[in-house]
C-alpha cells in the first residue's frame, strides 16, 4: 500500500527524503504535499522534480498543516525543519491524525519533550526518530561486538569526536549557531553520539556533568589571536572560513538566490558576534547499567572523525573512524578537502588516511580487527539502510537500529542535562527534569 506523505521543511536534509519517495521506495511512498517558510527553496525542489519526471506536490504554509493532514489524507508527516521547531510541528502533526517521521533531534528542550508526549498520548500516532548512524555498518558492527560478550560487562566508554575547520566551521555559519534555534553542539550534532552510546551498550542515561565554551570561534577569540578585520563576502576569497555559496551550485540554488524571500543568511561569518554555542564540550555521562562515560567534541580539528573506547570486564572494543584526514589550503588560497590533493612536498608529512577500524582485545589476548561490512550511501553507508526502515515501517532489527520516542528523548535528556550543567557548573540527575 502506497503512504502519502507531507514534508515540512525544504533545506539539505530534505533531499535524502525527496531521492528516497521518487525513487526505490516509490511503492511505498507518495509526497502530496510540502512546506517552506522560504519558498524559493520549494522553487528549487520543484524545478528538480519536474526534471526528474515526478508530480509536483501541494504547496501549504505552517499555518495549513492541520488543513493539509485533513484535506490531502496524509498518513505521515516528514519534518526536516530546523530544530527549535520541532515540537510544535511534530504535535500538531500528531493531533490532527497523522503518523510523523522527525530528524534528530527530537526537540531541543524539556518544553518541547512534553508538548510531544502529551500529543502522542491523547492522538496515539506513532513517532519516529531518524538516527541515521545507528545504521553504519562500523557502528552496527561495534553494537553486535558488544552485545556479544566478548569484552564482558561494560564498565566505561571514552568518546571523541571532532569537526573539522570545513564540517564544524559550518554550525556556526547557520541558524544552528544561536542556542535557542539548536540547543547547542550538545543537542544538534552531539544527540547522534549520545545515541549511539545509549544502544551500544543498552543502557539509559541518568547522570550528566558537562563543561565546555566558545573558546576558537566567535568575535572575542578572533580579537584575542589578532586576527584582525574579517573579510566579507565580496573580499573573502582565500580565506579558508569564508563559504563560497556563489561557488557550489547547490547552496547557491538553495540558499544564496533565495536570501531575499526571508533574509536568512546562510554564510555568516564564523567569527561574527552574538554566537552563543560553544565549540569545546566535555561531559561525564553516568549510565543506569553502572557504566560511565567521558565524551569530548572539538568543532575545529584539522581533521575529522571519531574514537570510540568501549571498557568491559573481559576486555576492550577500539573503534576509530577517519572521515576526513586533512582540511589543507592549495597554492590559490582555498580550502582542499581532497586527501589526495595535499600541496605538501615533504617527505616527513603525515597524511591521516581516510578509513575505520575496530579493535577487540580480550584480558590476556593479543588483539584482533573485526571486520566491517561495507555500507550503502552517506553518514558513514547508513542512510540507505535507514530509509527502507523508514519507508516500509520497520519497528524493530537484530541490532534495535529502528528508533522510536523513547531513543529519541533518552539521546536529547543528555544534551538538555549538559545545557544546565553548563550553566550551573554542577551535575544534573535526568530524573529531575521529569522527562
Amino acid at each position: 500500500m502506497t503512504e502519502r506523505y507531507a514534508l515540512i521543511g525544504t533545506g539539505s536534509r530534505a533531499q535524502m527524503y525527496l531521492q528516497a519517495i521518487l525513487g526505490e521506495h516509490s511503492d511505498v511512498a507518495e509526497l502530496v504535499a510540502w512546506s517552506d517558510t522560504n519558498p524559493g527553496r520549494l522553487d528549487y525542489y520543484e524545478a528538480e522534480l519536474v526534471a526528474l519526471g515526478g508530480t509536483i506536490p501541494k504547496r501549504f504554509t505552517p499555518e495549513e498543516l492541520e488543513r493539509t493532514i485533513a484535506e490531502e489524507r496524509i498518513d505521515r508527516v516528514i519534518v526536516t525543519s530546523p530544530d527549535f521547531t520541532h515540537a510544535d510541528l511534530v504535535s500538531r502533526s500528531l493531533l490532527a491524525g497523522a503518523d510523523v517521521v522527525v530528524e534528530k533531534p527530537i526537540t531541543i528542550n524539556v518544553e518541547g519533550l512534553a508538548q510531544i508526549a502529551a500529543a502522542i498520548t491523547e492522538s496515539g500516532k506513532n513517532v519516529v526518530t531518524t538516527f541515521n548512524y545507528r545504521y553504519s555498518p562500523r557502528n552496527s558492527a561495534l553494537r553486535r561486538l558488544v552485545a556479544s560478550g566478548a569484552i564482558g560487562d561494560v564498565t566505561s566508554v571514552h568518546f571523541e569526536w571532532v569537526l573539522d575547520t570545513v564540517h564544524g566551521a559550518d554550525y556556526f555559519r547557520r541558524w544552528h549557531r544561536n542556542k535557542e534555534n539548536s540547543g547547542g553542539l550538545l543537542i544538534h550534532k552531539a544527540s547522534h553520539h549520545f545515541d549511539l552510546v545509549n544502544w551500544w551498550i543498552n543502557a539509559s542515561p541518568k547522570r550528566v556533568y558537562a563543561s565546555g565554551g566558545l573558546r576558537f570561534y566567535g568575535a572575542d577569540n578572533a580579537a584575542a589571536r589578532g586576527l584582525g578585520e574579517r573579510p566579507t563576502r565580496e573580499t573573502g576569497a582565500g580565506d579558508p572560513f569564508v563559504l563560497d555559496l556563489a561557488g557550489d551550485e547547490r547552496l547557491k540554488g538553495l540558499y544564496l538566490d533565495n536570501e531575499h524571500h526571508d533574509g536568512y543568511v546562510r554564510d555568516r561569518d564564523v567569527f561574527d558576534e552574538g554566537i552563543t554555542i560553544e565549540d569545546n564540550l566535555a561531559l561525564v555521562v553516568d549510565y543506569d547499567s553502572g557504566a560511565t562515560m567521558s565524551y569530548s567534541l572539538n568543532a575545529h580539528s584539522p581533521w575529522e572523525g571519531y574514537r570510540v573506547m568501549v571498557n568491559g570486564t573481559e576486555g576492550r572494543a577500539e573503534l576509530e573512524v577517519i572521515e576526513r584526514g586533512a582540511v589543507l589550503i592549495g597554492d590559490d588560497g582555498t580550502v582542499v578537502v581532497d586527501p589526495s590533493a595535499n600541496p605538501a612536498d615533504s617527505t616527513e608529512s603525515l597524511l591521516r588516511p581516510e578509513g575505520e577500524r575496530i579493535l577487540l582485545q580480550r584480558h590476556w589476548e593479543a588483539a584482533v580487527e573485526v571486520p566491517i561490512p561495507d555500507g550503502i550511501g552517506s553518514h558513514g553507508g547508513g542512510d540507505a539502510y535507514l530509509m527502507d526502515h523508514v519507508f516500509n515501517r520497520v519497528t524493530e532489527d537484530e541490532l534495535g537500529r529502528p528508533a522510536g520516542y523513547g531513543d529519541g528523548v533518552k539521546a536529547v535528556s543528555v544534551g538538555i542535562a549538559g545545557n544546565l550543567s553548563l550553566l550551573s557548573g554542577l551535575p544534573v540527575q535526568i530524573d529531575s527534569l521529569g522527562l
